[in-house]
């Protein structure tokens, strides 16, 4: 995963945690929801890149080019 992937990930974590603290603070529903929503997106594409990592790995070890 690149360092910028990370950064934006991290990012969108964040910024679905202070909506979900501000919704359930203002007692809104939908805000508090779109926070949620932010950090599982967030979190499916941290996965994702995760296992693109673990593909290039393996990829690399079969063309036989260790770093």
């Amino acid at each position: 995963m690149g360092v910028r992937d990370k950064f934006e990930n991290k990012a969108e974590e964040l910024k679905g945690r202070a909506k979900e603290t501000a919704g359930s603070a203002a007692g809104d529903k939908d805000l508090k929801s779109e926070g949620k929503a932010d950090q599982t997106s967030s979190a499916v594409k941290k996965g994702a890149e995760k296992v693109k990592d673990k593909a290039n790995e393996t990829v690399d070890k079969l063309v036989g080019k260790d770093d």
